[in-house]
């Protein structure tokens, strides 16, 4: 075993620093001595010289009692750290901070920026060689896969894995789809209130993310499609021992892309995007991945601002991509099914006629050489749950992009996840709330004037005007409406929904109504809205003279908005507000892009458009912002 490496203490000769612990080292003026230092610190830990020369793999540890979708993350360090060690590898398990959505205030989104920047910077601080990423709830994956982006060392994303359906009176209950249609009933009183506590013990009876093709299983299945994980990687259940092996082989595979530096920049081209959001179209996946991926690709310095990829891909895309899976919201089954009937190795399968085959993975295979190496017989349950492209359970654009005069950066729109398909092209009167606050006060007033054709329509809640862009975009029926048997209406926000909510609900209006030139932000009750999914328009019957109308009234009368204070905000809310961009360039702070902050002066952006109100503006009028 080896006791003493002489050439870290050649004073007199030049200290390699690229690999193992000698790199980053800490800014002592002194290499030599930096390096003298960290092994006194890391001896006390009991390790030998022998372990500190091999390739040293850092585990992130996001377990957290707040946490139940990352309540197995103690096993998987555990079995991740077992593949590192019969690998020759040096395990070190780290944490950063861990964001839930049911625990984070105002909202988990809020927090995805600062848990990337603390992925990023962990990572270039400590001396690993490649990263394992454990993660799962929602937000976890695409800020680690930001950050880890950006740090550009070897990332392994393992995620969590998703929770087992439950039962109530006989039937197959699971969060969080269930969880918001059961609310929804129990809001219309056809659920009494022993049936909404029995069901609140079995929504979520294991660990793990929601069962569902929710936002944390829709990050799943992208990580996988993008190449950075195994495939059943994806899928496999949080409590099941294939987990375990997932976590193990993720190991083995920290260390195999430690020793050639296989780093997310090299690995992620413009193909294995346009691969990731072909999954997404056919998955019938969560909305949140499209502004999450718009994160992840704005961070990478080859595709941030090239155009290659933008909100209009994920379109393009979806016009060409059937809906193949038939889970809840789009359809009627659980993740546990969907692995069961060969999860996405059998999904790329079906998929290949649409994949880019030549896309890199981790392993150092394209995607076409893994599918190669790993072939897939269906079967009659397997083509149930994930349908052949000739059967497939929705033609074509699952998630679709919206635009007009209301929404001129785009909005999503889940057309799959429809409760009334007749609404999918609609035109009604607008029923406006201020915000969300306004939204609680007033939904189910008797009085409200509103019928089941009308628009609900929710301000001030996109990325800087909650701030955090929350999952209020599930705007609930008004309750009279609810009781008389309405199960959808049109609904129309800059925010965000959950992955596992359903509805005809048009989402991350951009520019958001915080912001001074917003259309959002002037919209009036009885204002006439038109949604035509078929044609991609969402506007409202305005006239160009009346628009800027409203737009010069609402500046003279300097209305009070989360955009009118953000320069006074102290802490990280303060920052949030004033650095975050708008949900087609991904919600990131524009600091924190490949293209740094000067990309946030484009024209459309936050800067620009302030800088343009601000001159428009009387001059005697106080600033804004």
């Amino acid at each position: 075993m080896a006791t003493f490496v002489e050439e870290d203490y050649a004073i007199d000769q030049p200290l390699v620093t690229s690999s193992g612990l000698r790199q980053g080292l800490t800014s002592y003026g002194d290499a030599h001595f930096s390096l003298f230092l960290r092994k006194v610190f890391i001896k006390a830990l009991g390790y030998s010289e022998d372990a500190l020369s091999r390739p040293i793999i850092g585990i992130i540890n996001t377990y957290s009692s707040f946490n139940p979708c990352h309540a197995n993350v103690p096993q998987l360090i555990e079995a991740a750290k077992r593949g590192v060690q019969l690998s020759g590898g040096l395990a070190i398990d780290f944490p950063t901070i861990s964001i839930h959505e049911s625990f984070s205030y105002p909202t988990s989104m809020f927090l995805r920026n600062l848990m990337s920047m603390d992925t990023e910077e962990m990572i270039k601080a400590q001396p690993v060689d490649a990263c394992i990423m454990i993660g799962g709830c929602d937000k976890t994956v695409p800020a680690q896969i930001m950050g880890g982006l950006s740090a550009n060392k070897p990332i392994l994303p393992l995620v969590t894995g998703p929770m087992m359906p439950g039962s109530h009176k006989g039937k197959r209950i699971g969060a969080c789809t269930d969880c918001r249609n059961n609310w929804a009933s129990f809001r219309a009183g056809t659920l009494d209130v022993e049936d909404i506590a029995s069901l609140n013990e079995e929504l979520a009876p294991t660990a793990g993310t929601c069962g569902v093709m929710g936002t944390a299983s829709t990050m799943a299945c992208i990580t996988a499609a993008l190449g950075l994980m195994p495939l059943r990687g994806a899928s496999a259940p949080a409590v099941s021992s294939t987990r375990l092996r997932i976590a193990e082989e993720t190991g083995t595979n920290a260390v195999a892309a430690a020793g050639v530096k296989r780093t997310p920049q090299s690995i992620l081209t413009k193909e294995s995007f346009y691969n990731a959001i072909t999954v997404l179209q056919a998955i019938g996946g969560s909305t949140n991945a499209v502004v999450h991926l718009m994160a992840i690709v704005n961070r990478h310095p080859d595709l941030c601002g090239s155009g290659d990829i933008t909100l209009q891909t994920f379109d393009d895309i979806g016009r060409k991509v059937p809906l193949l899976i038939d889970l809840k919201p789009s359809g009627d089954n659980y993740m546990t099914d969907f692995h069961n009937a060969g999860g996405m190795l059998a999904l790329l399968h079906t998929l290949r006629p649409l994949l880019h085959l030549s896309a890199m993975t981790i392993s150092g295979a394209t995607l076409g050489e893994v599918l190669d190496k790993t072939p897939f017989r269906t079967f009659p349950y397997s083509q149930e749950i994930i349908r052949p492209l000739t059967n497939p359970l929705y033609p074509a654009s699952s998630l679709v992009v919206l635009r007009g005069n209301l929404a001129p950066g785009g909005a999503i729109l889940k057309a799959s996840a429809s409760k009334d398909r007749r609404l999918l092209c609609h035109t009604g009167p607008a029923v406006v709330f201020k915000n969300s606050t306004d939204l609680a006060l007033r939904i189910d007033d008797p009085n409200l004037n509103v019928t089941k054709d009308s628009v609900l329509v929710l301000q001030a809640i996109g990325p800087i005007g909650n701030p955090g862009m929350p999952e209020a975009g599930m705007i609930p029926l008004p309750r009279k409406l609810a009781a008389a048997g309405v199960t959808d209406m049109l609904r129309v926000s800059d925010g965000r929904m959950s992955g596992t909510a359903g509805g005809t609900i048009v989402l991350h209006v951009a520019p958001e109504a915080a912001i001074p030139t917003s259309v959002l932000g002037i919209v009036k009750d009885g204002d006439i809205i038109t949604s035509d999914a078929g044609k991609r328009v969402l506007s409202v019957s305005l006239t160009r003279e009346e628009i800027e109308k409203r737009l010069s009234e609402r500046a003279l009368d300097g209305e009070k908005t989360a955009w009118a204070d953000c320069q006074n905000k102290r802490g990280y809310v303060g920052l949030y507000q004033r650095s975050v961009n708008q949900a087609e360039e991904g919600a990131d702070f524009d600091f924190l892009t490949a293209a740094g902050p000067k990309m946030g002066l484009k024209e459309g952006s936050r800067a620009c458009v302030f800088q343009e109100q601000q001159s428009a503006k009387n001059k005697n009028q106080p600033e804004m912002c």
